[in-house]
């Protein structure tokens, strides 16, 4: 290397630098040349390299033993790179220049530097973009001695170059792009932005995007997708704007952050584009899909998959699912002798009485051809009470199916349809099992005369029909006058009669007596609760009336049971007042037994009707007290005078402390509140005993009396079996 120096310096004299030898300032050079950050390469005019500083040898990948004292073109591989270059020199090249660097001389032929950009081929084969700049060497007299290139990396701008001009391309895409700083304030947007949108590059930058927004997407959306962008730095997904005319569109959004070298937030970069199209697209795709061309309705596929996700909330929820299969009956006559096209229009029509019947949560779809199928959930977590259910609904889609069909000029069509149902609770069966099921019973439908509905359980099929017959039966009950009124008595604790609870019995035209368990929860079910509540109302006012003219019976009342559903009517305290005023009857030997269920729904509207007939003088007891949610605030709230213990309690009141301690805090709790408390079913003298010695002041139950027809109950009384409370008002 110290055989170069003089070379490099041959233009020094001890004059520039006065004290200095030339060998001492040849060092001085050396080493700033070392030092230098840019690659320095030297040769002599022949191409051989007589010098590399250490930036070149980094850069290259070659040592200095490798390179000095050899052809330049042959290390850096410039025969091909400069040939092309070379051939459309037209100076006339020296003979002995090394092959490949005469390039090099020519471009320098007329003296001075020559800087352009280059590329380095390193050792290993790679090549690296560079600005070479190429002088020529003089020594002192002016003679050419040999040429040196100073490089300079250049990868760095070239990429940043090619990001700014993809940048460029991108931005003058089709997709729109909105470009705001770190407080969301536009800072640029491109043509593609102006076109979907409608505002202007003015009109825009400088506001925020949210100029944009559609009001579809509620906060709760805007602070997911922030949280997402700040977590991730981007979020992407479907959002709905608005154009500068008004104009609501579905697009396809694009967020991402920007930050400078040091991490900290300067932009945000939002892409977006219309997909109404794509849209429209999916929409039309699902529809076909998923639902039948003709009805609208589902079709098979969309009902199995809900099917599959019922099941899966069904096992979750254990509560019982039904399947209903409506085949028409004679559907394919009509298409025979009217067409296809009116048979469509009965189907069609078909399809619009299923929606309407079924609730919302449910599913009705068409099978295919005149078949249909109606998916109903959350049927209760009984089967029992699960297939009346069902029952109940199969049947309002066969009376809704059998009304008459226009579908041909102003001719009505009467078509009727059979049903199959299948319950199901969970995997308890596979999709295969309880659609085979349902068929099954559809066709035991068809084969007991079309227009009918089946169960595939026998079982089921028979209680069902069991049911059935008993609720036509009690439809006929009350103009048969089969329904009876028994009366139990209640007495004070010295056994004086005070009053009796009016107790609603049936008996058959056979004699056979139907236990109320069997027929009163029928009768809520169904409906007919409130005109046998009005009949039992009635009953009892009337006998009341008659009561009032025997002094053994004046002072005493009856208690009647009110159901909910007969409470809940607009008209209540009207009935009971025509009741009273039609038999000429003290409000105040009538008393209304009330459930506790009853007071937790609409409880302004039911304090509003008891104290209405409360300030008529009507008293109120409530019924079957401690099986349900009524608290002290309750009956605080409610003019009730009378509480009764539920005889679930009362039963093993003499054995069971936990039945024995409810029952001494209900009486504790109607003492305080100044109720007169009512134990039901007490059937031993070990009871009453009990209930004696905790202050209960009221009976009633076999012990002291059975239900007995009034009748029977007057002639206990005649007879001094029953003595009433002499001079009591009926408390």
């Amino acid at each position: 290397m110290n055989d170069m120096l003089p070379i490099l310096c041959v233009r020094a004299s001890h004059e520039v630098l006065p004290g200095k030898t030339l060998p001492e300032l040849c060092e001085i050079q050396h080493a700033v040349l070392e030092s230098a950050g840019r690659s320095i390469i030297a040769t002599d005019v022949y191409g051989t390299v007589i010098y590399l500083n250490r930036a070149a040898q980094h850069l290259l990948g070659y040592s200095w033993d490798e390179v000095v004292g050899h052809q330049v073109a042959a290390i850096f591989h410039l025969e091909d790179e400069v040939r092309e270059r070379a051939q459309l020199l037209s100076a006339e090249l020296q003979s002995d220049i090394a092959p490949g660097f005469e390039v090099f001389v020519a471009r320098l032929a007329r003296g001075g530097c020559d800087e352009n950009d280059w590329t380095y081929v390193r050792k290993d084969g790679s090549r690296l973009p560079v600005t070479l700049s190429v002088s020529a060497l003089h020594d002192g007299r002016g003679q050419l001695i040999g040429y040196v290139g100073v490089a300079s990396d250049i990868s760095d701008r070239q990429r940043r170059e090619q990001d700014l001009q993809i940048a460029a391309l991108a931005f003058d895409s089709q997709a729109a792009i909105m470009v705001t700083d770190a407080e969301q304030r536009i800072l640029r947007v491109n043509p593609a932005f102006t076109t979907l949108t409608g505002y202007s590059a003015e009109e825009a930058v400088g506001r925020i995007p949210s100029m944009l927004k559609s009001g579809r997407q509620d906060a709760d959306f805007y602070r997911k997708m922030w949280l997402s962008l700040s977590a991730t730095g981007h979020w992407q997904g479907e959002i709905w704007n608005r154009r500068k005319c008004g104009g609501i569109y579905p697009e396809w959004l694009t967020i991402s952050e920007v930050r400078d070298e040091c991490g900290q937030l300067t932009h945000y970069v939002s892409t977006f584009s219309d997909i109404t199209d794509l849209k429209l697209a999916e929409s039309e795709i699902h529809s076909l899909a998923f639902y039948d061309p003709l009805t609208a309705l589902p079709n098979r596929r969309l009902l199995l998959n809900r099917l599959g996700q019922a099941r899966v909330t069904s096992k979750r929820s254990q509560q019982y699912g039904a399947l209903l299969i409506i085949d028409l009956d004679h559907f394919k006559n009509l298409n025979d002798t009217l067409g296809h096209d009116i048979g469509d229009r009965l189907l069609i029509e078909v399809a619009r009485r299923l929606k309407h019947c079924v609730r919302e949560g449910d599913t009705a779809a068409r099978q295919g051809g005149d078949e249909f199928i109606v998916m109903l959930e959350n049927l209760g977590l009984e089967a029992a009470g699960a297939a009346i259910q069902a029952e109940a609904v199969a049947e309002k889609l066969r009376l809704e199916l059998n009304k008459p069909y226009v579908v041909a000029g102003d001719v009505e069509n009467f078509h009727s349809a059979s049903i199959g149902i299948s319950l199901f609770c969970g995997h308890d069966k596979s999709t295969e099992a309880l659609l085979k099921q349902a068929d099954i019973a559809l066709y035991k439908a068809k084969d007991a005369g079309r227009n009918m509905i089946r169960f595939f359980d026998n079982e089921m099929q028979t209680a069902l029909d069991a049911r059935a017959l008993l609720e036509s039966q009690l439809h006929q009950a009350l103009t048969r006058n089969e329904l009876l009124l028994y009366v139990q008595p209640q007495l004070d604790k010295q056994r004086r009669l005070v009053g009796a609870e009016a107790l609603l019995r049936w008996r058959m035209p056979d004699g056979k007596m139907v236990p109320p368990g069997d027929f009163i929860p029928l009768a809520e079910e169904t409906g007919l609760i409130i005109a046998i509540g009005n009949w039992v109302l009635d009953t009892a006012c009337a006998r009341l009336k008659c009561w009032a003219a025997n002094p053994l019976a004046a002072d005493l009342y009856i208690a009647v049971n009110v159901s909910a559903r007969q409470f809940r009517q607009a008209d209540f305290v009207e009935q009971v007042c025509l009741a009273l005023a039609k038999h000429e009857v003290n409000p105040a030997r009538l008393k209304l037994e009330l459930t506790e269920s009853l007071l937790l729904d609409h409880v302004d509207g039911v304090v509003a009707k008891m104290q209405a007939l409360r300030r008529i003088g009507v008293r109120f007891s409530l019924d079957d007290f401690g099986t349900g949610y009524a608290s002290l605030s309750y009956l605080k709230r409610f003019p009730f005078e009378q509480l009764k213990v539920d005889r679930s309690f009362i039963r093993d009141i003499a054995v069971d402390p936990d039945d024995a301690a409810i029952v001494r805090a209900i009486i504790a709790m109607g003492n305080a509140l100044r109720l007169s408390v009512v134990a039901e079913g007490v059937e031993t003298e070990a009871q009453l005993d009990y209930l004696l010695l905790h202050g209960c002041t009221r009976f009633q139950g076999f012990l002291l009396g059975r239900p007995v027809s009034f009748a029977d109950f007057e002639h206990s009384l005649q007879s001094g079996a029953l003595i009433p409370a002499a001079g009591r008002t009926g408390d």
